[in-house]
């Protein structure tokens, strides 16, 4: 991601299609840590942005 981001690549998380072991791990990662890099949506979200 961090990569990625480097390169200028738009990137998007679809947070409720990943899981992670730990639900405080995920939350974690996808409202706080990831944010900073990418866009984080839901797949409902993700799907209306490419449908407009």
């Amino acid at each position: 991601m961090c990569h990625a981001n480097d390169r200028d690549f738009k990137v998007t998380v679809l947070g409720d299609a990943c899981l992670d072991l730990g639900p405080e791990v995920h939350r974690f990662l996808t409202e706080k840590l990831f944010p900073q890099w990418v866009d984080v949506l839901t797949v409902e979200e993700w799907r209306a942005a490419v449908a407009s």
